[in-house]
């Protein structure tokens, strides 16, 4: 890895600190080479603090260290990607991140239909939902449109209709999301079953 410390006056290189496992973005820091070469030896993460002029390792006081797992250099040479795994929360203001949010695995789109399946659960009155309607009949009548649609995926998988394969799925994932959240559970829970099994 050879990075361009000559390119800024002060030859710092900021470095982007991100959760290995959320790839949540934690904060901004920045490395001279001494800091660099500490980093990746000691394989806690290092700063060239600016206030203090001097290096800083994260959570040298606090405790809460980002433990290296990894980095990647831009196509530039001047800016890195630190993959972390972080020791308490980030910021010195006590939050995750240092730009207040939580470190949370997030999917995306899912993480958002997650959101509204929550919201329908906990609002059984709205009548136009039919994700409400389904948890008004119980557990169940949830389980059993999983196993329907779970059936409809197996069906479609031995047809050769790509897209009623797809719509097929989508129906199950959408169904096992709301069976998740009737039993009290969420994708999170899952991955980490899986995140285990895997070690």
């Amino acid at each position: 890895m050879k990075i361009d410390f000559n390119k800024n006056t002060d030859g710092l290189v900021p470095a982007i600190i991100q959760d290995a496992d959320t790839k949540n973005v934690l904060m901004l820091g920045y490395m001279n080479q001494e800091a660099f070469d500490k980093t990746y030896e000691t394989k806690k993460v290092t700063f060239y603090s600016r206030t203090k002029q001097r290096l800083w390792t994260k959570g040298e006081e606090s405790g809460n260290f980002l433990n290296l797992v990894n980095m990647q250099l831009d196509c530039d040479q001047d800016t890195l990607l630190v993959f972390v795994n972080p020791v308490g929360p980030t910021c010195h203001t006590g939050t995750d991140t240092c730009w207040g949010s939580k470190n949370e695995l997030q999917y995306g789109f899912l993480s958002s239909l997650e959101d509204i399946i929550q919201d329908r659960k906990e609002n059984l009155d709205q009548e136009n939902s039919y994700v409400a309607s389904l948890f008004k009949k119980g557990i169940n009548k949830v389980a059993q449109k999983v196993g329907e649609e779970a059936v409809e995926v197996v069906i479609e998988a031995k047809d050769n209709n790509d897209e009623l394969f797809v719509n097929e799925s989508a129906d199950l994932l959408f169904h096992y999301l709301i069976l998740l959240q009737a039993k009290g559970f969420s994708l999170n829970d899952i991955v980490s079953v899986l995140k285990e099994r895997h070690r």
